[in-house]
């Protein structure tokens, strides 16, 4: 290597670090190389540095030429302390959100096999003893959180796993006192607002509310009585504002957590074996179910894939559609948001149809902004989501094998119409660009066995989807032209144009024939279209055909839009 070269180092991804791709002696060649890299999307980042040896010390001096894509953002990891404590230090800590979905996650086998959620098992002391008695579960959950811990504070895993034990073991002793002083009072529907004015006071309000709510539903055989056992509690609510939201601060979590869990949402709209596509319709039309509806009645293909709400599932809607369990409501579109941002696939065995629940989920999501996330949080959300939907593996098996080129054209503009986000649009229209340029694209509607005049118009339908598709102008354009040049080798295999200009036909007929192709509406605008406004031209220099259209208002008015569609008349 001489005195002086060039280095290109690169990122496969925003957090990946830097490796050296090549070094080149080339300076041109080095951020071709950078560049073409990135516009190909093989790498997040792209840096080119100049390398000059120093003849005295014989150590390289770097100087970077070039630094392009993600920014490098990376900071500093924060370690705690590790003289500080865990993350929770009490048992009253275990009762805040991020605890108990840690909670459901960590003993979510349990929790399913008992049929309870976490807030059931922080307050009620049968299934807190049951647990207990189950021998590893607590130990092999409190190491499962443990070691990720000691990985982040420093600290010695032992000591974390002991300060756990500890926890566990003041917790569960809480729980089981509270029992047996009967601490938790039984519900009775008639006496619940008096009960809930009676706590409203009490420092412990909410732990006792908690435990009376947990035993309430603790005998309800599945999911969906819980949540009905749940509403009945609310409708019985006292009207005072303080114990009414207290009422609501502890039923709200129960519900939530079992919304939130698969089998309980399964149980609770009756599909057990929901797809992750149809679980988060179905959580949309919880959350939002005023504008779910609407959605369904301006389309009606929706109603098909969003699961119908009855029984519980629609009695929690109609609560959320009064302006209840906001937080709920809020929780549930965020875990749909979130969901839509991870990698597990809507519909894993139907490409097709995870392309159709998508667009429902953009609807109702886009309907529901304002009242339950921005419109800002749901756009990410689909562009991330965007990005899987465009890759090879998923077109591969959106498109399959043997299908006509003509459906798989038609599968790939609808692809294109449900991609958000610039990046995403420009591959997927360089899948439908490929497609549509391809020779066989040619020789398919060539060689089709379907009449001349069907394929023209099946192509002006085409063209007329992809110019509104808002794709790229560059492969815009590319696409629109090869449809249109497809056409026109069509009609000049037939000659359509020259057949209808001789047709024995009434020459008004054969005008508002050869105006439809010439307007792009019967056959796709390019050569096709321009052989039609000339035949439609010469047939308009006929006297008979002028005094026709200048002597009857009723045919002028008919061509008049037909004309302006071709061209030859001004709007």
């Amino acid at each position: 290597m001489s005195q002086v070269h060039y280095e290109v180092f690169v990122r496969a991804t925003p957090v990946a670090p830097w490796r050296l791709e090549i070094a080149t002696e080339d300076r041109a060649h080095a951020i071709s190389t950078a560049e073409e890299m990135l516009a190909d999307k093989r790498a997040a980042s792209v840096r080119v540095t100049k390398e000059t040896l120093d003849p005295d010390t014989m150590e390289f001096n770097s100087l970077t030429l070039l630094t392009k894509g993600v920014p490098d953002n990376e900071r500093p990891r924060k370690v705690r302390d590790p003289s500080a404590d865990p993350v929770c230090s009490g048992p009253q800590d275990l009762y805040n959100t991020p605890a108990r979905e840690t909670l459901q996650r960590l003993l979510d086998d349990w929790l399913r096999r008992n049929r309870a959620t976490p807030f059931e098992l922080l307050h009620r002391p049968d299934l807190v003893e049951k647990l207990e008695a189950s021998g590893m579960e607590v130990q092999h959950a409190i190491q499962k959180i443990s070691v990720p811990e000691s990985q982040v504070s420093g600290q010695p895993v032992h000591d974390i796993i002991r300060s756990y034990q500890r926890l566990s073991s003041q917790a569960i002793e809480r729980v089981i006192k509270a029992g047996r002083m009967q601490l938790f009072p039984k519900i009775e529907l008639s006496s619940f607002a008096d009960m809930a004015k009676s706590l409203s006071a009490s420092p412990d309000r909410l732990f006792i509310m908690g435990g009376a709510v947990a035993g309430h539903i603790a005998d309800k055989p599945t999911w969906r009585e819980k949540v009905d056992a749940l509403l009945d509690l609310i409708d019985h609510a006292p009207e005072d504002p303080q114990p009414r939201a207290l009422c609501y601060v502890v039923i709200e979590q129960p519900l939530a957590e079992i919304v939130g869990s698969r089998a309980g949402l399964a149980d609770l709209v009756g599909g057990e074996a929901m797809d992750l596509g149809a679980s988060l319709a179905a959580l949309v039309r919880i959350a939002a179910p005023r504008e779910v509806d609407a959605m369904i009645a301006m389309d009606k293909s929706l109603a098909r894939l969003i699961p119908e709400l009855t029984g519980a599932a629609k009695r929690l809607g109609d609560r959320m559609d009064k302006g209840d369990f906001k937080v709920l409501g809020t929780a549930l579109a965020r875990r749909v948001v979130n969901e839509l941002t991870g990698p597990r696939r809507l519909r894993p065995a139907d490409a097709r149809g995870e392309i159709d629940i998508l667009r429902a989920l953009a609807m109702t999501l886009t309907a529901s902004t304002g009242r339950l996330l921005s419109i800002d949080e749901v756009q990410r959300a689909f562009i991330e989501r965007s990005k899987a939907i465009v890759t090879a593996d998923f077109v591969s098996a959106y498109l399959g094998e043997g299908d006509s080129i003509a459906n798989e054209v038609t599968a790939l503009v609808k692809l294109c119409e449900n991609v958000a986000g610039s990046q995403n649009r420009r591959q997927a229209a360089r899948w439908l660009s490929g497609c549509i340029t391809a020779l066989r694209f040619e020789k398919d509607f060539r060689a089709s066995t379907e009449s001349a005049s069907g394929r023209l118009a099946h192509l002006a339908a085409l063209q007329r989807s992809v110019m509104r598709a808002d794709l790229p102008e560059k492969e815009t354009r590319e696409m629109v032209a090869k449809i249109g040049e497809v056409g026109g080798l069509i009609e000049a295999d037939v000659r359509v144009c020259a057949q209808l200009a001789r047709a024995p036909v009434p020459p008004m007929q054969k005008l508002s024939a050869l105006l439809k192709i010439a307007g792009g509406e019967a056959a796709p605008v390019g050569p096709a279209a321009d052989r039609a406004k000339a035949e439609a031209m010469k047939l308009m220099r006929d006297p008979a055909v002028r005094a026709d259209l200048l002597g009857s208002p009723e045919n002028a008015q008919k061509m008049k839009p037909l004309l302006q569609q071709a061209g030859l008349l001004a709007a």
